[in-house]
């Protein structure tokens, strides 16, 4: 399941397209037009900030923008930054991961082609398919 966290990063990453400004956007509007908690956000855009997504700036005519174009981000790489692994099975999802069974797992096919489903749909979307 996908959590408030990566619904949220989406639907400010969403919000910062639509405003299609060079200038940097002040968090409270965002808050305000997503009708979300700016304390919230705050954490939540701290974590874009540092993995790339956005670029803030604090003080007088601070706020966030994003780094690149909206049809340059993935939905996939905005949920991976706030999610983590989205694969469905700890086997998969670390290649260290001890299985007993790994070889002869009947089911791993089928856990394989669902991750890679999902994460085909997320990575063929951007945020400009989204606008």
């Amino acid at each position: 399941m996908i959590s408030t966290r990566g619904r949220y990063a989406i639907r400010v990453m969403l919000d910062l397209a639509e405003q299609a400004s060079e200038n940097y956007i002040p968090l409270k509007d965002i808050a305000e037009r997503q009708n979300i908690s700016k304390k919230y956000l705050e954490i939540i855009v701290k974590d874009m900030v540092s993995g790339g997504l956005l670029k803030g700036v604090s003080g007088k005519g601070g706020g966030y923008k994003l780094q690149r174009k909206p049809e340059e981000y993935t939905i996939g790489e905005i949920l991976d930054l706030m999610e983590g692994s989205m694969c469905s099975v700890a086997c998969l999802a670390d290649p260290n991961y001890e299985c007993d069974i790994k070889d002869s797992c009947k089911t791993l096919p089928m856990w394989k082609e669902y991750n890679d489903l999902v994460h085909d749909f997320f990575y063929g979307r951007t945020l400009q398919d989204l606008l």
